[in-house]
């Protein structure tokens, strides 16, 4: 009898199903094997319980995956509201950049579904304030709030669905280089062979696209400044 009442002391009760609990399962699954594979089943047995009793804490397949949304975009690293705007916007797209690509089922949610979370609006006012705050107007921090997410968004994309592997971009060039006559597409050939030679390694870079939008944006910005100051 004593050593039955300590095993049951010793024991710990399983901890309350919650939403957040629930959304931290799905979002591991959708990880582990897709949102196409994703379900309500699946989710309750990764949790512990019948199926039946998500539905006490998400309104169904729909609802858990917008929460499931909200829950990559709150990863991303909050603006640090002491730095200049560029600064920020950079290290947030980065780190919205690298969420994205831990969690791939998640990039082409982003901006198809009406994404109206916590997380989600938090993270938008934030981007428009420092905007806002760096002088653009409402319409135009809207604008750029757009081009920089559509990148991270875009080039994510693009990073996870490229057929070819990195690693296998020297062999791809060598196998298309026949189908590249020099006198038809010289510069495409010339592309080919530095990446065959290892001269170059043919990866696209974030970075660069990134800086090309935030320095046109700043441009945007100082051209307003000048037509203010002409204007006065």
């Amino acid at each position: 009898m004593v050593s039955s009442a300590r095993k049951m002391k010793g024991r710990t009760s399983p901890s309350p199903l919650t939403r957040a609990k629930i959304v931290a399962a799905a979002v591991t699954l959708a990880d582990e094997h897709g949102l196409e594979r994703l379900s309500m089943r699946g989710v309750a047995s990764r949790v512990r319980v019948e199926a039946m009793s998500l539905y006490n804490h998400v309104g169904g397949k729909d609802d858990l995956i917008d929460a499931m949304v909200d829950y990559v975009v709150g990863e991303i690293a909050p603006l640090a509201r002491d730095a200049p705007w560029k600064v920020a916007l950079r290290h947030r797209s980065l780190s919205a950049h690298e969420a994205l690509t831990r969690h791939p089922w998640a990039c082409p949610l982003i901006g198809l579904r009406l994404n109206v979370g916590p997380n989600m609006l938090a993270h938008t006012e934030a981007v428009l304030a420092c905007l806002v705050e760096a002088g653009f107007s409402v319409e135009m921090a809207d604008h750029g709030m757009n081009a920089i997410d559509n990148h991270v968004r875009g080039f994510t994309l693009h990073k996870l669905n490229f057929p070819i592997q990195p690693n296998d971009y020297a062999k791809a060039a060598e196998e298309y280089l026949p189908q590249l006559p020099p006198e038809t597409y010289p510069h495409l050939r010339a592309l080919a062979q530095m990446v065959m030679s290892g001269v170059y390694d043919g990866l696209n870079d974030f970075s660069f696209g990134l800086d090309l939008v935030l320095d046109g944006l700043e441009r945007s910005l100082l051209s307003k400044g000048a037509e203010s100051l002409s204007s006065g």
